[in-house]
């Protein structure tokens, strides 16, 4: 058992302090790797969290400018498309739809008594022109002229459709069909001598009628 002299002299040589002040500085060295440790742990969880929310806002954004992505392709398209629609589709002038009844009358074989005109207001692309007819003629006549009308590759849109009288196997009908015209086409194409708001084509009707009888 060491005396308190021994003691004493033990602390007070220099190795005794030597080894005290190594192990003052391992503590100081393990103390400071742990909360070095500790603070990398917290900023990696916080860059974690951090890239992660990145990561769904980049794929928010991504999910919002999907529809967009190939939009002025996409407007070329649909015009492309639009101006082939009016070029096979939209009448020219009003010939040209005179034409197209005539012919599907002769096709058909119903009777057309009346055909008149009337031009709505002119829009931005497009001016939709009514049409009010009668015709007459058998039951299937009549059908295969309303099949005519909506499937022709002139764009017709049969509004209303009204019975007007029978007599034996002969039907009287009268109808409302709308196609459209370039503005300026509807405004060019408006038969002479008649108001603007109701053209009556007589004339233009029975001629493309009788062509397409001596086409038969």
């Amino acid at each position: 058992m060491s005396t308190p002299s021994e003691w004493r002299e033990r602390l007070s040589s220099p190795l005794t302090w030597h080894f005290a002040g190594l192990a003052v500085m391992v503590l100081l060295v393990i103390g400071l790797a742990v909360r070095l440790g500790l603070d990398w742990a917290a900023t990696d969880s916080s860059s974690t969290d951090a890239l992660a929310s990145k990561q769904i806002e980049l794929r928010a954004l991504n999910l919002q400018t999907a529809p967009l992505r190939g939009l002025d392709t996409r407007v070329a398209e649909s015009r492309a498309q639009m101006l082939e629609f009016y070029a096979k589709r939209i009448p020219a002038n009003y010939s040209t739809i005179a034409t197209r009844i005539g012919e599907l009358e002769v096709k058909s074989g119903v009777r057309l008594s009346r055909l008149q005109y009337a031009q709505g207001a002119a829009g931005t692309d497009l001016t939709e022109i009514s049409m009010d007819a009668g015709i007459s003629g058998e039951y299937p006549q009549i059908m295969r002229f309303v099949n005519g009308l909506e499937r022709d590759q002139t764009f017709f849109v049969i509004r209303t459709m009204a019975l007007t009288g029978q007599q034996g196997g002969q039907v009287n009908l009268r109808l409302r069909v709308s196609t459209w015209m370039r503005p300026s086409d509807a405004a060019n194409g408006m038969p002479k001598d008649e108001p603007a708001g109701a053209a009556t084509p007589g004339s233009a009707n029975s001629g493309s009628t009788n062509s397409g009888k001596e086409g038969e």
